[in-house]
């Protein structure tokens, strides 16, 4: 699979996530903030890359919501497995004419934790950002990888909480306990929500990888 490819499918997953110009939400805010207390830096952001810029949706330290795609330092950090770190941006040729290290906000160090979703996709990171070049101490680093895990728990959160919004908008289902209304001959009838998938067609009985380790856990 060529790269386009690749990048096609990676915007798709972002799309999933609707996360895309969304209102700010506490829970963001206060993992950006954690960041950069323990990170001891003046900037933090949770970004989002899409096909022509970077959106921020949560910010410590910075007014602006987004930036150009081509001067985008998380634009290059989702290219990465591990955290990305630069040291000094006016020394890394990749950086050093970048328009935000040459100008406002005038980025020096950076620290890209890239925000990893279920099927590899890397949609954007969780960052620190300092004045002044610097290193990053290893507790730090692991902070920082702890508080992008967080992150991308919220992200799969959200996404789960819409996937119940659209199954709900397409089935009479309880509120509480998930059941799914169905007509009957006597009158309606509440099933389990498998029950109900199950008489749509044949379902596989295969087991998750999750699962098949409980299984062997409470085996031993």
């Amino acid at each position: 699979m060529d790269e386009d490819d690749l990048e096609w499918q990676r915007l798709t997953a972002l799309r999933m996530y609707q996360v895309l110009d969304t209102a700010a939400e506490k829970a963001y805010d206060d993992l950006t903030m954690l960041a950069a207390a323990v990170c001891d830096a003046p900037i933090s952001l949770v970004s989002f890359v899409d096909d022509t810029r970077q959106w921020f949706k949560a910010r410590t330290g910075l007014t602006i919501s987004e930036t150009p795609r081509e001067h985008a330092f998380c634009a290059e950090a989702i290219c990465c497995d591990d955290t990305m770190i630069v040291a000094d941006a006016c020394k890394d040729p990749r950086f050093k004419n970048n328009p935000l290290v040459t100008g406002t906000p005038r980025i020096r160090f950076y620290a890209g934790a890239p925000l990893i979703v279920e099927g590899g996709f890397q949609l954007g990171t969780l960052c620190v950002i300092d004045h002044k070049p610097r290193k990053m101490r290893r507790a730090q680093r692991h902070a920082l990888e702890v508080i992008r895990d967080a992150v991308v728990t919220q992200l799969e959160y959200r996404r789960a909480v819409e996937d119940v919004k659209a199954l709900e908008s397409l089935l009479p289902m309880c509120g509480w306990c998930r059941k799914v209304q169905l007509e009957g001959e006597r009158g309606d009838v509440w099933v389990e929500l498998h029950e109900y998938v199950e008489k749509l067609g044949p379902v596989s009985r295969a087991i998750c990888p999750s699962c098949r380790k409980q299984v062997v856990v409470e085996g031993d």
